[in-house]
């Protein structure tokens, strides 16, 4: 069941990108300090005592919440970001989006093989984003014990792409 705050706290933005999308806006959620601390209070309740030595965040707002997951639960904090944005040797994986295709880097020595390692992100809607982030950790040996996100698009089944991790959601959307 959905946390009443943190559901309230999402904006709904009809026709964003295009029409007949909903778009769930989690700026909102950020901005408001006592669902932001509610949230990420939740997810390091989950995943506090696992034993995680890195916490990867998805460009861009997984950077926001695996950041401060990250920090909360003694681990260090790996960004994914997209082509071009990391300054030193990277690793990357191309993925396909709705039109065309897109680029996810992270540095080569980021996580070392055998860590132990949680992927953060804002949302979860068709997984493609987060299944090239797994690529990537994979390619470098890494452990992925969870998935967290704090919104899940249901109806979208991104956690179809993303079966053989344990993912957990905040809230879900279903139906729209």
């Amino acid at each position: 069941m959905n946390d009443a705050l943190l559901e309230k706290s999402i904006r709904n933005i009809p026709n964003f990108p295009k029409p007949g999308i909903l778009f769930r806006d989690v700026t909102t959620l950020i901005q408001n300090k006592i669902a932001f601390k509610k949230a990420i209070d939740l997810l390091v309740e989950k995943y506090k005592g696992k034993g995680f030595d890195k916490v990867v965040g998805v460009e861009a707002r997984g950077f926001i919440f695996g950041a401060a997951v990250a920090d909360r639960i003694g681990a260090g904090f790996v960004p994914v970001r997209k082509k071009g944005k990391l300054p030193f040797k990277t690793n990357s994986t191309t993925y396909a989006l709705e039109y065309g295709t897109d680029t996810l880097e992270i540095h080569q020595d980021a996580i070392v093989a055998g860590e132990k390692v949680l992927i953060i992100d804002d949302l979860l809607a068709t997984g493609g984003t987060v299944k090239a982030a797994t690529e990537l950790v994979n390619q470098l040996g890494g452990k992925i014990l969870g998935i967290g996100f704090v919104i899940e698009l249901v109806d979208l089944h991104g956690v179809d792409k993303l079966k053989e991790y344990p993912v957990y959601s905040l809230i879900k959307f279903e139906g729209e």
